[in-house]
C-alpha cells in the first residue's frame, strides 16, 4: 500500500507551487498550521545544501475533531503533511494517505474519517 498521494507539477517553481497548494488545500476546507523549510534547516543546522523541500501541515478542522472524538491519541498522527520537493525542473507534491496511517489503528470508524480526508486531499493535489 503505498503512504502518499503524489503529482508532479513539471517545470514549476517551488515559490508557484506552493501557493497553488495552499489554495487548493484551502478550496478543501484545510489551512495550513505548519510549516517547516527543510533546505533552509539542513543548510543551517549540517551546512549541507539540498534542493528545495517544503514540509506543510495541513489541517482540516471538522475532520481533525471527529478523528480525535473517536480516537483522543490520533493527535499524535495530525495533522496531514504535505511535501513539496525540487526534482530538477519539476516539483513533486506528496500528501500523507491518511487511510495508510490510520490503519495503524483498530477503529473501522476511524478508518472511515480517513477515507473522507483521503478524498479532500486526493482533490487537493489534483487542483494543483
Amino acid at each position: 500500500m503505498s503512504y502518499s498521494i503524489d503529482r508532479t507539477i513539471p517545470g514549476a517553481s517551488l515559490a508557484e507551487v506552493d501557493t497553488r497548494t495552499r489554495e487548493a488545500l484551502k478550496a478543501q476546507g484545510f489551512g495550513v498550521l505548519t510549516e517547516i523549510d527543510v533546505q533552509a534547516t539542513m543548510k543551517k543546522k549540517l551546512d549541507e545544501d539540498m534542493p528545495g523541500y517544503l514540509i506543510l501541515g495541513a489541517c482540516n478542522p471538522k475532520m481533525a475533531h471527529a478523528a480525535i472524538g473517536l480516537e483522543p491519541k490520533v493527535g499524535a498522527m495530525l495533522p496531514c503533511n504535505v511535501i513539496l520537493r525540487q526534482v530538477g525542473a519539476d516539483v513533486e507534491v506528496s500528501a500523507v494517505d491518511p487511510q495508510a496511517s490510520m490503519s495503524a489503528i483498530d477503529n473501522p470508524e476511524l478508518l472511515g474519517v480517513a477515507g473522507e480526508v483521503r478524498a479532500m486531499l486526493e482533490k487537493a493535489i489534483e487542483a494543483i
